[in-house]
């Protein structure tokens, strides 16, 4: 058995999980996500759990079946306690800033950056080179902080650029004085 899809996902109090054609909908306290699951992939709520189940050992199913249990666990851990992803900016001069409801960045290039989060999505920016994208969908939240981070990566030479909190970046050393 696939060894993330065999693992219930434990429901806690307050999330309600409702499967009707093939939609599972998970409301929280933070919240309401659904996502459409293949229809071979059946469902069962026991005992405070949900626990998924396959109809074969084939390799489409096995893979089918942790997809989907990881991504309901996902969402049941979204509408409880939601996602959040650091980023910092390293470099002279880079910065973050709030202007209304969009984010504006001064990374080095010859204009300021602009985003406006999508909806479900909240940046804080707590220092002009430390803020924090979160919400309650995982991937939403990734694709936000990957996009706002393709805007300058991190380059291996100075460093320089947004990279996530923690992040290593391995440096390589420059140019070398001839002799």
């Amino acid at each position: 058995m696939s060894r993330v899809g065999k693992q219930p996902v434990p429901i806690p109090a307050g999330v309600k999980i409702v499967r009707a054609d093939n939609v599972i909908t998970v409301e929280g306290p933070k919240g309401k996500l659904s996502q459409k699951i293949h229809d071979e992939i059946k469902t069962e709520v026991k005992d405070g759990q949900m626990i998924f189940t396959r109809p074969s050992d084939s390799k489409y199913d096995r893979a089918l079946h942790g997809l989907y249990r990881a991504l309901v666990g996902n969402m049941v851990k979204g509408v409880t306690t939601g996602f959040t992803r650091d980023l910092e900016i390293e470099g002279v001069g880079y910065k973050v800033e709030q202007a209304g409801k969009a984010y504006t960045f001064a990374l080095g290039l010859s204009h300021p950056v602009s985003i406006l989060p999508p909806h479900g999505i909240e940046i804080k920016v707590t220092a002009p080179t430390k803020f924090s994208i979160s919400g309650i969908d995982k991937q939403l939240v990734g694709q936000v902080a990957a996009k706002i981070r393709s805007f300058r990566p991190p380059e291996p030479y100075k460093g320089k650029g947004i990279r996530y909190a923690g992040e290593h970046i391995r440096r390589k050393a420059g140019k070398t004085a001839g002799a």
